[in-house]
């Protein structure tokens, strides 16, 4: 990571870094655990994950849904949240979400991320037997509900800004982009 890209990022709120680090936690091990789902059904592996988890979850008989839900929705959505949020990038089917909630659209995929993470787990709680990965996948969800809640994050994600930088005429209190 070149100093530049070091210094633009450590002028975050330190909610936001840490949401970026968590976005690209579960980004990686959702992707992983997504492929292995579907890796698994697609050779006939058994032995990768007990077949009675999969048994005991109503209208659900393979790995292929559970793994495409958890590698592209929480996994690719995730880096592509996170991936957002570094670059800001916008895209014309994204302007609702502006309008909507006056922030970047990445604001709300960390929260609906973060939400669907909770919802994923409490369903895994009710139908497989409790493991800890259920606390660090149920404590990573919570903190991408609520981190983005924080007011730092909410001022630095407002519609149409750029992360604030030393010296920019934001900080400085002069009229800028809003």
């Amino acid at each position: 990571m070149s100093a530049r890209h070091r210094s633009h990022l450590s002028h975050r709120p330190v909610a936001e870094r840490a949401v970026l680090s968590l976005l690209l936690f579960l980004g990686i091990t959702a992707s992983a655990g997504g492929a292995a789902f579907v890796l698994a059904q697609a050779l006939g592996i058994d032995s990768w994950f007990p077949r009675r988890w999969i048994d005991q979850i109503p209208l659900i008989d393979n790995w292929v849904l559970p793994g495409l839900v958890l590698g592209l929705g929480f996994g690719v959505g995730s880096l592509v949240t996170r991936w957002g949020m570094r670059t800001r990038v916008e895209w014309g089917w994204t302007g609702w979400v502006r309008r909507l909630t006056g922030r970047h659209w990445s604001w709300l995929a960390t929260v609906l991320l973060g939400l669907g993470q909770v919802v994923w787990i409490g369903l895994e709680l009710v139908w497989i037997e409790f493991s800890f990965f259920h606390v660090v996948y149920g404590a990573l969800g919570l903190a991408l509900l609520l981190l983005p809640f924080t007011p730092a994050m909410r001022r630095d994600l407002v519609r149409g800004t750029a992360p604030e930088r030393p010296g920019s005429r934001r900080r400085e209190g002069l009229p800028g982009p809003v």
